[in-house]
């Protein structure tokens, strides 16, 4: 364990070291940006579609590098940035849920004037000029960059757009797993082990049953990971786990009361049923313009290694549209790192195509960073999990006692440049 550490550790200092000292010559960038930049009654529209980890990052970068004659305008549905790394555990513990819901205002710290415009509305469809919004509003655009993630219900993501809304559906989701004592998950990937750990070790008396429909737990990551998972959810919290089931989840929602699942060898009776399963890519904006641009197999958007969006059918043609984050078809994690290093690809490759040039900036994922993992397994229990590149790559694993109940939740709030104390405000 102690190899493992330092010499995550030492591996990671090699990436990061480089990465600080990019990041420092940004912000130096940034601040003489914010002094030269100037607000144009003809500025063409670069328009961002969605706020989490991946939309945030690429709109930051905007507003700190757009030369003049160009502005931001960003579109996202949700009031507050959802972080969503919290929300199964906030589905379990009460009196937390406000802490996963961070405001926006950090997004433009520091920007010059009238380089942001910020919409809270959805975007429904796009045309080769415009974006439409639920709202009715039509957007020109001259970049548009697409980060609509993909959707999923409780306890992965919330469906309501509102923070005082989204607060009630955690609410809901936590009294409904304390009144119930027989529950199952259904879904063995890092939602359904987070969620039903937590809820076994918030409340020893239940019976939680763990359901997967393949032979090992987290089946996306390493066996030593997975080994290590199914050892601590058995042997340590006495989580009953069913592998290689497929039961059809009860119609009605993803909470589903009093109900029966249908395994190999019959029928089982339970208090809920918990649906941890399946994302659907928000992609459905392309289907009138640009149909052929969304994968038949993953309903994901088609893009270059550039991560320009391209259309089968007219492969050569090179859109002013690119797409990352877990709506696009790339080679990389569906994971939050991956999605900020995907945001300074599009970034680069969109100051490119505004000055004539042709996007050449590509994609190439580095795991070792990207695909990293800190998955809890209870209510301190945690770890730590990271493959290097390559097919032979050396795996680290570094097992944790220290977590903290609410996920270092003030620590989210740092990181995009909010001050904690505006939760009580």
């Amino acid at each position: 364990m102690l190899s493992d550490r330092v010499t995550f550790i030492t591996k990671a200092l090699i990436v990061v070291g480089p990465y600080l000292g990019r990041a420092a010559i940004r912000r130096v960038a940034a601040y003489g940006h914010s002094w030269t930049w100037r607000n144009t009654p003809d500025a063409k529209n670069i328009v961002v579609l969605g706020g989490s980890f991946a939309g945030t990052e690429l709109v930051r970068g905007l507003t700190e590098t757009l030369p003049t004659g160009n502005k931001v305008v960003w579109i996202e549905k949700h009031s507050h940035f959802n972080y969503i790394f919290n929300f199964p555990r906030y589905s379990v513990l009460k009196r937390h849920e406000q802490r996963a819901f961070i405001p926006y205002d950090f997004i433009a710290t520091g920007a010059p004037l009238g380089i942001l415009t910020s919409i809270q509305d959805e975007a429904i469809a796009i045309t080769d000029a415009h974006v439409l919004l639920a709202s009715g509003e039509r957007i020109d655009y001259a970049c548009l960059a697409i980060a609509t993630g993909s959707t999923q219900p409780l306890p992965a993501n919330v469906s309501c757009n509102k923070r005082s809304e989204a607060c009630r559906e955690l609410q809901g989701a936590q009294q409904t797993i304390e009144a119930s004592p027989n529950i199952a998950v259904v879904g063995g990937g890092a939602v359904g082990v987070q969620l039903a750990s937590d809820i076994k070790d918030f409340f020893p008396t239940k019976d939680v049953t763990l359901i997967h429909s393949r032979d090992r737990l987290m089946n996306r990551f390493g066996s030593r990971l997975q080994d290590y998972v199914l050892t601590a959810l058995r042997d340590e919290l006495k989580i009953r786990v069913l592998l290689n089931e497929r039961p059809k989840l009860p119609v009605g929602g993803n909470f589903a009361q009093s109900t029966s699942l249908t395994f190999s060898d019959g029928h089982e009776e339970f208090d809920l049923v918990i649906g941890c399963i399946g994302q659907r890519p928000n992609s459905s904006l392309l289907k009138i313009c640009y149909p052929d641009a969304i994968s038949k197999e993953n309903s994901r958007i088609l893009v270059r290694p550039t991560l320009q969006v391209f259309s089968a059918t007219n492969p050569t043609k090179n859109l002013p549209i690119f797409a990352f984050g877990d709506v696009a078809d790339h080679s990389g994690p569906r994971m939050g790192r991956a999605g900020w290093t995907q945001a300074g690809v599009v970034l680069e490759n969109i100051l490119s195509t505004i000055q004539g040039q042709a996007a050449s900036r590509r994609y190439v994922p580095d795991i070792f960073i990207e695909g990293a993992i800190k998955l809890t397994l209870g209510k301190t229990h945690l770890v730590f999990y990271a493959v290097e590149n390559g097919e032979h790559g050396s795996d680290f694993l570094i097992p944790s006692r220290d977590g903290k109940l609410d996920l270092e939740a003030e620590n989210a709030w740092k990181e995009y440049g909010v001050d904690f104390k505006q939760l009580w405000k």
